[in-house]
């Protein structure tokens, strides 16, 4: 018979889908007074991903709305995920959790200089009712491309992992990690790592309905979007040595819905879209349309507006970006919102010009592919890529020749185009990872990009 039970209950890549909140919470809570009115203790941790721009009240808020809600909760712990660590400016993050009644734990993030951000510390050290100590541990994916241009310093898990756990051994009777880094890193934990005694995970999205036993690791994970509420529930001995871990998941979709919470889903969005729509951004002449299989005088604006934001003679985007019209006349915050919700970066892209005749090359392969693809993730958060537009670049009839301003590429010389980062990180065109010299601009996201070029040209 165990002579102490931990359940732990777990949340992870929520996303902003604050429909599936309302539920989270009275499940969460439930669990909190059954367990500890038995004497068992409660841990509930989040592993990143909880914020997505896309929603507006997150948006309008820039991520605080999504801390304010997890603070109805309490949760014991919390880590980052990409949405907090880039979708967030640098000066955004170290804010975001000013007001949070929970610790963030963040082990491979640094400021540039190699300080810690204020906002986290590497670990936590927690001791049980019954006298278990339990050190938990965060880690987020160490995206070097974009956390560095951000203004933040990425470290791998083998960096930092083995001299937490040399600092903590002796102190610490149980090991849970939360792992904003992805099914085949956890994997990678627990094969490792084997004194890990649980690894929560996130960014994959993937579901463990019963976990995944690893020697003595126990990996729990509950998909995405709030769809599922992950438990883990820990039986112990009186020497603190865990001797049976059972992992579950509940279906939120199950949970008792309340008359209320339709209210509540909605207020969320209706009070994110009346912030966004309190910034007025221009006074356009005539609408700005679009269309997922043709130029429209929308894309061309927007091309316009990354050129001089990049400061390079060339763009390109996809008509698949711009999810509605705007009209004519008082253009806001929301209205752009609502036509670009993606958390898109700009990215600045040196070739040779034969390394940019063969993207263009990949570009006109991929073409009617494309216009009518499905494409999800990836900051990606319409429904169909579009067809792809350039400014500034032409080829001529007929043949493969490309025309940059008119003039034929030289092979030999390097030239400088503007897209978006979506386009380093999908499979279509592989020249821009392979050999593009790429820079990332933060923190504009492309709708801040229009927004400032429509202020320019057209103020209120």
């Amino acid at each position: 018979m165990a002579a102490e039970t931990i359940e732990i209950v777990h949340t992870n890549d929520l996303h902003s889908h604050l429909e599936n909140w309302p539920r989270i919470r009275r499940y969460i809570q439930a669990v909190q007074a059954t367990e500890s009115q038995a004497g068992q203790t409660v841990l509930v941790f989040d592993i990143g991903d909880a914020e997505d721009r896309a929603h507006p009240l997150t948006e309008a808020t820039n991520g605080e709305s999504n801390v304010a809600l997890l603070n109805q909760i309490g949760y014991d712990a919390v880590t980052i995920g990409n949405n907090e660590g880039i979708g967030n400016s640098h000066a955004q993050l170290e804010h975001l959790y000013d007001h949070a009644n929970f610790d963030v734990v963040l082990a491979n993030l640094f400021e540039k200089d190699g300080s810690r951000p204020k906002f986290a510390q590497p670990y936590k050290q927690m001791t049980t009712k019954q006298g278990t100590r339990v050190t938990i541990i965060g880690l987020t994916a160490p995206f070097f491309l974009t956390y560095q241009p951000n203004g933040w310093q990425p470290r791998v898990v083998q960096d930092v992992l083995p001299d937490i756990l040399a600092q903590t051994r002796a102190s610490t009777d149980i090991f849970v990690v939360l792992s904003h880094l992805g099914i085949e890193m956890d994997r990678y934990l627990a094969k490792h790592f084997p004194e890990l005694a649980v690894v929560l995970g996130s960014h994959t999205h993937h579901l463990l309905p019963h976990g995944e036993q690893h020697g003595h690791t126990m990996l729990g994970a509950a998909g995405k979007y709030g769809q599922y509420i992950g438990k883990m529930t820990l039986n112990l001995d009186a020497q603190h040595h865990i001797i049976q871990t059972v992992a579950t998941v509940q279906k939120t979709s199950e949970l008792p819905e309340e008359p209320e919470d339709k209210t509540e889903i909605q207020d969320y969005a209706h009070r994110g879209h009346a912030l966004l729509r309190q910034v007025k951004i221009a006074n356009i002449p005539e609408p700005l349309v679009t269309a997922i299989d043709r130029p429209t005088n929308m894309i061309h604006l927007a091309l316009k507006a990354l050129r001089v934001k990049g400061q390079t003679e060339v763009a390109i985007l996809n008509q698949g970006l711009f999810l509605r019209d705007l009209k004519a006349g008082i253009v806001t915050m929301d209205d752009l919102h609502d036509q670009m919700p993606h958390p898109m970066h700009l990215l600045r892209v040196t070739l040779r010009g034969y390394d940019l005749w063969r993207l263009v090359m990949e570009m006109e392969k991929n073409r009617l592919f494309l216009r009518h693809f499905p494409i999800k993730g990836m900051s990606f958060r319409g429904k169909l890529f579009g067809e792809l537009v350039y400014d500034g670049l032409t080829i001529e009839p007929g043949t493969r020749r490309v025309l940059w301003h008119g003039s034929e590429l030289n092979p030999e010389q390097t030239y400088t185009i503007t897209v978006l980062d979506h386009y380093l990180f999908i499979p279509f065109f592989p020249t821009i990872e392979i050999v593009g010299e790429n820079e990332f601009l933060f923190p504009e996201f492309l709708r801040n990009v229009v927004a400032d070029y429509l202020q320019q040209h057209y103020p209120v």
